[in-house]
């Protein structure tokens, strides 16, 4: 028997006091909040921009880590932002930005889950030629498949890589995790190394021999002296001309422990002597501007240490700024 107070399309029609769970908890009739652009992908239609793509991955993590967590909360963290940019008085409230869901990862099986994800990543890039996808990991390991699956539909590909560390590790000492997926994707001939681009690589967080490794196969490293000496607008504008030279399109991935520990406090990897969000997000801004720029990652935030949800917040920001400046 229908109950009487279910009417109407929610159902809800009579109880006005009752709302969907995971909403703002404040409701402003004047502002619209930017989780309410984010609308779940229908399974056929064509997409046109922004997409999401969770990839909950984090057992490969050389640190103990909750970033299999983050796709989750960064998402519920649109909730607690508006889609009006006062500083360019631009309102997003008309886009959508298209969330495709999460990868099932394996419970054990490491490779099994990048297969996954590569598999995942290379079938959804392949029924939506226009998507641009913004990647939630999940920690660094995630960057392999996803850039494998990324060059392999989107012809070659340039990588500026934001991060505190070069991820050049070798494979031979605990397999593909974390602080290998650049050298992954070297080593398998997916990229060679100039078409790699590292920003932010600071102190007391490398060794030697990756950084020879580096400069070996011809990856351009500006280290935090370059950020502060010659400031993020410089270190962008020659990335992407020196990129323009040889790639098709350009791929985005942002560590978020490439930021100073004061800024991101819910990295595993926290350390000082990183970047501000400022610089960060001007990055970010000049690199949506740029046509090639046609996809991204954000990887490394465990919102199990994080504080006040500074670090998923600002990473939810960050989507929101790439999604602002593409106009």
């Amino acid at each position: 028997m229908e109950k009487p107070f279910l009417k109407g399309e929610s159902g809800l029609a009579t109880l006005p006091y009752l709302k969907p769970a995971g909403e703002a908890g404040f409701k402003d009739s004047e502002v619209v909040k930017a989780h309410e652009i984010v609308k779940k992908w229908d399974g056929e239609t064509k997409v046109k921009g922004i997409g999401l793509l969770g990839a909950p991955l984090s057992k490969p993590s050389i640190s103990l880590s909750g970033a299999s967590q983050s796709p989750g909360v960064i998402r519920s963290m649109f909730s607690a932002l508006s889609t009006y940019a006062i500083e360019e008085e631009c309102d997003l409230q008309d886009e959508v930005i298209t969330d495709f869901g999460d990868v099932e990862m394996h419970l054990t099986d490491i490779p099994e889950s990048h297969k996954r994800i590569y598999e995942t990543f290379s079938g959804v890039l392949n029924d939506q030629p226009d998507l641009v996808p913004v990647v939630l990991g999940g920690d660094h390991s995630i960057s392999y498949p996803s850039i494998k699956a990324f060059s392999e539909t989107r012809k070659k590909v340039g990588i500026i890589q934001f991060d505190a560390h070069h991820d050049l590790r070798n494979r031979e000492d605990g397999g593909t995790g974390n602080g290998t997926p650049f050298r992954a994707l070297i080593e398998e001939g997916i990229i060679q190394g100039d078409q790699l681009i590292q920003i932010g690589i600071r102190n007391f967080s490398n060794s030697r021999p990756y950084h020879e490794y580096g400069k070996k196969h011809g990856v351009t490293v500006y280290t935090m002296k370059d950020v502060r000496k010659k400031g993020i607008e410089e270190l962008i504008q020659k990335s992407v001309a020196q990129l323009k030279e040889h790639v098709d399109v350009i791929y985005v991935s942002l560590d978020m422990d490439v930021l100073d520990q004061a800024f991101a406090p819910g990295c595993p990897a926290i350390g000082p002597g990183g970047m501000t969000s400022d610089d960060l997000l001007e990055g970010i801004r000049m690199l949506a501007a740029e046509p090639m720029v046609q996809g991204m990652d954000i990887v490394e935030i465990d919102p199990t240490v994080d504080f006040r949800n500074m670090t998923t917040k600002l990473a939810a920001y960050v989507i929101l700024t790439f999604m602002l400046h593409r106009k």
